[in-house]
């Protein structure tokens, strides 16, 4: 099986994790069409995934630049327009969770591919929740709508590598259960 090369796919590192994990059944945002989605945070300590998303930010720009010109008569500069990569320190200060670390949110309309460390489908939809560790295979391309111009970040498959500590203050039945209390004594 050969793979193409393509410039504008990541494959995260296995230090990523996901939040706000939308990959079972799509939702709508503002009345728009429905769409599955998670937000991937990615340690700035990852350089080699930091690097390759942008360097896929910017092959989707050049590779965009007709649709990014529009009916304008020039291409916006790169350092100009909306960019997926964002930086968890300036943007969410007060969330723990984004701390020393970017995020890219992510995604699609077209249901994720969701496997496990062995390459086996998860079904159950407790394994996969918002602060587990996983890699995301994503894309990056131009957009220009309702005048807005930038490069967005496509959801393509996850792979959950491991648990986390789940994010959003909820606990995991699994959790809360694991005492072994002797409750029958």
């Amino acid at each position: 099986m050969s793979k193409m090369n393509n410039p504008t796919k990541v494959i995260t590192g296995i230090n990523t994790r996901w939040s706000y994990a939308n990959v079972w059944d799509p939702k709508s945002i503002n009345g728009g069409t429905p769409k599955y989605s998670v937000s991937l945070i990615i340690p700035k300590s990852d350089a080699v995934t930091i690097n390759k998303i942008k360097a896929a930010i910017q092959a989707a720009y050049e590779e965009g630049q007709s649709k990014l010109k529009g009916n304008g008569k020039s291409v916006p500069a790169l350092s100009v327009i909306k960019t997926p990569l964002r930086d968890g320190d300036l943007e969410r200060p007060d969330d723990e969770a984004y701390k020393d670390s970017f995020f890219v949110n992510a995604n699609s309309p077209t249901k994720p591919g969701i496997v496990d460390s062995d390459l086996q489908q998860i079904i159950e939809r407790s394994e996969v929740y918002s602060g587990v560790y996983g890699r995301a295979s994503i894309n990056f391309y131009a957009f220009n709508s309702n005048g807005n111009k930038g490069i967005a970040c496509g959801l393509n498959n996850l792979q959950k590598i491991r648990d986390g500590e789940p994010l959003g203050g909820k606990s995991r039945a699994e959790d809360d259960f694991s005492e072994h209390d002797d409750f029958l004594s």
